[in-house]
């Protein structure tokens, strides 16, 4: 038994449109679980139902063997983090944190120990007299992640929670969370459309479109396995071929369409002949661009196919745009994907 079973939840607002569609799912005690999908997908919906938010209309919701379907969130011991940080003005970081065990009516000592344990473990010992005003985006997500934490749930909920920070400040606080995350050996889920963050801090990845399940797996697998082609245009900068594209380039017939990591792609200064494990061509290079490490190409390829390769920036001895080189791709990344 799973520590968390969806089972066959449905949810519409409409008779004409479903939410979800019949979702079921299982999630392992102790994992960091992202429910990776663009807006409109049903992934902060499924949160909802999870936390008590919304009335489940078909299936079941348990926790721990539990059945949670028709409790109210205050009987669920779940923690839950908005993408706003939903502190209170008035209330300094202590008293913040500290809410939900004031709710129910903890004693003022026990309180003072847990909030002392909860800050040092947010890396915000210092800052209890703070109010939300003086602290930085950041610190307030933290502040939130506390007071979320504090009353011990059994279920961390994270509705994307980090997409109003800015870039550099969001991946340090991706660490945090999955630090904390580890440290308290809590089950969370959460919930986010930027790829880049699932794969940061998952377990496990569950890619969701119009309500369902599209993939489930580690964020290994997810990448280099995409089931299908909306997988393969959701997770990565896959170079997607059509099937007649596919003739076009690698000169065989298929039905379905054909995927391939920009960095599988090999730029070589000698041409070799296609061997038995790789397909190679020759190709011009129209464009590079420089994204921190890593140089991307934008090839046209002999048969007039355009490729994206991404390379290691290693050295300044960089491919040029304008001349034609010898590229090469191992037959086991070209990777067929249905619809």
């Amino acid at each position: 038994m799973s520590f968390i079973e969806i089972k066959h939840v449905s949810q519409s607002y409409d008779r004409q449109h479903n939410v979800l569609e019949d979702l079921s799912l299982a999630i392992e005690e102790g994992q960091m679980v992202t429910l990776l999908g663009p807006s409109g997908c049903g992934k902060s919906t499924l949160l909802r139902l999870i936390a008590g938010f919304e009335k489940l209309q078909e299936g079941a919701i348990l926790i721990n063997g539990q059945d949670v379907s028709q409790l109210p969130p205050s009987q669920r011991q779940i923690g839950m983090v908005f993408q706003q940080y939903s502190l209170f003005p008035n209330l300094n970081v202590f008293d913040n944190i500290a809410f939900g065990l004031k709710m129910a009516k903890v004693n003022k000592e026990e309180i003072q120990t847990r909030v002392k344990e909860i800050l040092a473990l947010i890396n915000l010992t210092g800052r209890e007299n703070d109010f939300p005003n003086q602290l930085s985006g950041g610190q307030k997500q933290r502040v939130a992640l506390g007071r979320a934490l504090i009353t011990k749930p059994k279920v961390l909920l994270l509705d994307e929670p980090l997409s109003a920070i800015d870039a550099l400040l969001r991946k340090n606080l991706q660490q945090e969370i999955r630090r904390i995350q580890q440290e308290m050996n809590i089950t969370a889920i959460f919930v986010t459309h930027d790829q880049t963050e699932a794969m940061a801090i998952s377990d496990q990845i569950h890619i969701m479109n119009e309500g369902k399940i599209i993939q489930s797996g580690s964020p290994r697998d997810i990448y280099t396995h995409p089931k299908n082609l909306f997988a393969a245009q959701f997770i990565g900068q896959y170079n997607l071929l059509a099937a007649d594209q596919v003739k076009q380039l690698l000169g065989y017939e298929t039905i379905h369409s054909v995927a391939i990591r920009p960095e599988t792609i090999e730029i070589g200064d000698v041409f070799l002949e296609e061997g038995e494990d790789y397909f190679s061509t020759q190709a011009k290079i129209t464009d590079v661009q420089t994204n921190g490490n890593i140089l991307t190409y934008r090839l046209l390829t002999e048969s007039g196919i355009e490729l994206r390769a991404d390379q290691i920036f290693r050295s300044f001895n960089y491919f040029k745009v304008g001349d034609t080189y010898p590229i090469f791709i191992k037959k086991d990344n070209i990777l067929e994907v249905p619809a």
